[in-house]
C-alpha cells in the first residue's frame, strides 16, 4: 500500500457521523468480485479443481493476497472520491468467510473497524454473498441467510440472499441466478423472494430496506454507464432497490486501474483476474457501484 493511500486512510478514519448515532446518510458499495476464492487445498471445496495451487488456474497464496490488496486499494479510492469511508460493502462471488477476514486483516483495511458477515449457501459453484460493515457506523441487530425456493418449496442450489438488520435499515445482499442455461425462472423466483422479504421487513416495523446486488438483469443505466461488458456492450446488472424510508443515489465507479483496452470490441473493458485459464492480474469483470444513502424525512 503506497504512502498516498495510507494518508487517505488516516484522514478518512477520523471519527465520522454514524447511522447508529442518528446520522441521516450512509455510503454503501456493492461489488461482484469474480471468483474470490482462497488458495487452500482442503480436499472438500468445490473450487479445488480450479482455484488452488495445483488446480487448472494455479491459484496461489501470492495471487490471492494480491487480489486482497487490489480490492482494498479500490475501496480506499472510493473513500477518497466520496470524502468518507464506505459504511458497508456487499460482495458477490466470494467463497467463504475466510476470504473476507483476510481482506480486512491483511490489507490497510485492518486499521479500520470493519466486521464480516457471511453464510455458506448451496450454490453449485461454491460462491456466496458477503458483507463487511463498520461497527462505528452501523449497529448490527442480526443477520441470516435467506434461501430461494422453487414452486415445490425446495431450496434452489444458488446463492442465498444475505439479510443484515441494523438500527437504521435492513440490507439485503443479492446475487441472482444468471441467464446461462436459460434458467430465467430461477431469476424471477429470486426477485420475488427478495420483494417478499422486503415487504415482510417493512410490515414488521423496519424503517427502510436497501437491496443491493448483481441481479443478472440489465437495469436502468446510471449516467449511461454499465457494470459489466458483454459482447462489446456495457450492461448495468448491478444496482439497488430501496423500500420504506431509504432512498439512494448511485454511480458506477470507473477508474483506469480497473479497466484495460478492449481489442475485440473497442473502447475499454474490465480487467479480470483471469482470461480463460491465464492469470491476468485484474480484480473482476464487474465494476463496483456506490450508493449514497439518505433517509426520507
Amino acid at each position: 500500500m503506497s504512502r498516498r493511500w495510507i494518508g487517505v486512510l488516516l484522514a478518512l478514519s477520523i471519527s465520522l457521523p454514524s447511522a447508529a448515532s442518528g446520522a441521516d446518510s450512509l455510503d454503501v458499495v456493492f461489488w461482484n468480485l469474480e471468483n474470490f476464492f482462497d488458495w487452500r487445498s482442503d480436499g472438500v471445496s468445490r473450487s479445488e479443481g480450479d482455484f488452488s495451487a495445483g488446480g487448472a488456474r494455479h491459484w496461489t497464496r501470492k495471487r490471492f493476497y494480491s487480489k486482497c490488496s487490489g480490492i482494498a486499494k479500490v475501496l480506499l479510492m472510493i473513500a477518497d472520491s466520496q470524502g468518507r469511508l464506505p459504511d458497508a460493502v456487499g460482495f458477490a462471488e466470494i467463497e467463504n468467510a475466510f476470504v473476507l477476514r483476510q481482506l480486512i486483516s491483511s490489507t490497510a483495511l485492518r486499521k479500520l473497524d470493519y466486521k464480516v458477515l457471511h453464510f455458506d449457501s448451496q450454490d453449485h459453484r461454491g460462491i456466496d454473498c458477503g458483507l463487511i460493515y463498520r461497527e462505528s457506523a452501523l449497529h448490527l441487530l442480526g443477520a441470516e441467510p435467506k434461501h430461494i425456493y422453487d414452486s415445490s418449496g425446495a431450496v434452489i442450489p444458488t446463492r442465498d440472499i444475505l439479510l443484515a438488520r441494523f438500527d437504521s435499515l435492513a440490507v439485503l445482499v443479492n446475487h441472482h441466478p444468471s441467464k446461462v442455461g436459460g434458467k430465467d425462472s430461477n431469476r424471477t423466483l429470486a426477485m420475488a423472494r427478495m420483494r417478499f422479504l422486503c415487504d415482510s421487513l417493512i410490515q414488521s416495523g423496519c424503517p427502510g430496506v436497501l437491496c443491493i446486488g448483481d441481479f443478472n438483469e440489465d437495469q436502468w443505466h446510471s449516467g449511461g454507464q454499465g457494470t459489466i461488458k458483454y459482447n462489446g456492450a456495457w450492461e448495468k446488472i448491478d444496482g439497488c432497490f430501496c423500500y420504506g424510508s431509504v432512498k439512494a443515489a448511485e454511480r458506477v465507479f470507473l477508474v483506469p486501474e480497473l479497466l484495460e483496452e478492449d481489442r475485440n470490441w473497442g473502447g475499454t473493458k474490465p480487467r479480470r483476474t483471469y482470461s480463460g485459464l491465464r492469470y491476468h492480474g485484474g480484480i473482476s469483470d464487474h465494476q463496483p457501484v456506490i450508493f449514497s444513502i439518505n433517509f426520507k424525512k
